[in-house]
């Protein structure tokens, strides 16, 4: 399956390289594809291209920008090509502002979430929100002694959540489905709840568990 990933930042990086790691074919995509050259040459079998030529490449798009440009990025990488297809969509809408006693700023409501104005914006495309609620590093196969971390997604497409789900097993990860595109109301501000301990006292490495009783 062909990947492409739209971001040229550290955590598009790492995911990227997840992406080829399991053996996908990749494409990481940029504004400015020459940023991307050093990450070509350590990543052998992964290409770089603009947001158009990457969402074109690709099967499966992934969305790895600063919540405040998300849309534009999906606007480089053009409507037909992402027409039909899943993104992933891993951003956050945290405001350019300093966080409050450890407590990040959202530019979103309660009502309104980042990822559905995306999808409002982007319907023919099947967006579905995961790897928002943690950091980087532990997006590519956590390890968590005998434990698998919980990643909560959502998405309005049954199809693609389910093809989401697929890598996020192969990743690591147990699935929470928590429904339509309205739980990224719920989803997104889970990483202010991921950041609070980092932002108070340095510590990172941390992610969530649904419990359930049998």
């Amino acid at each position: 399956m062909k990947v492409g990933v739209l971001g040229s930042g550290g955590v598009a990086k790492i995911l990227a390289s997840g992406f080829l790691k399991h053996g996908y074919e990749v494409m990481l995509g940029s504004r400015m594809p020459t940023k991307l050259e050093d990450w070509a040459m350590q990543n052998p079998g992964g290409v770089v291209g603009t947001f158009a030529e990457t969402a074109a490449f690709a099967e499966i798009v992934v969305l790895v920008v600063k919540g405040k440009v998300a849309a534009e990025a999906l606007r480089l990488a053009g409507a037909g090509n992402l027409a039909g297809k899943t993104i992933i969509d891993t951003c956050n809408p945290i405001e350019d502002a300093p966080p409050m006693n450890g407590v990040l700023k959202f530019f979103s409501t309660l009502d309104q979430s980042l990822m559905e104005s995306l999808q409002r914006e982007f319907r023919d495309a099947h967006l579905v929100k995961a790897f928002n609620s943690v950091g980087s590093a532990l997006m590519v196969n956590p390890q968590f002694g005998s434990e698998r971390p919980t990643m909560f997604i959502c998405g309005n497409d049954a199809t693609a959540k389910q093809a989401v789900s697929g890598i996020l097993d192969q990743f690591g990860w147990d699935v929470e489905d928590m429904g339509g595109a309205e739980a990224a109301r719920a989803i997104e501000p889970l990483c202010m709840l991921w950041c609070i301990p980092g932002m108070l006292r340095n510590e990172w490495t941390h992610a969530f568990k649904l419990l359930k009783l049998k």
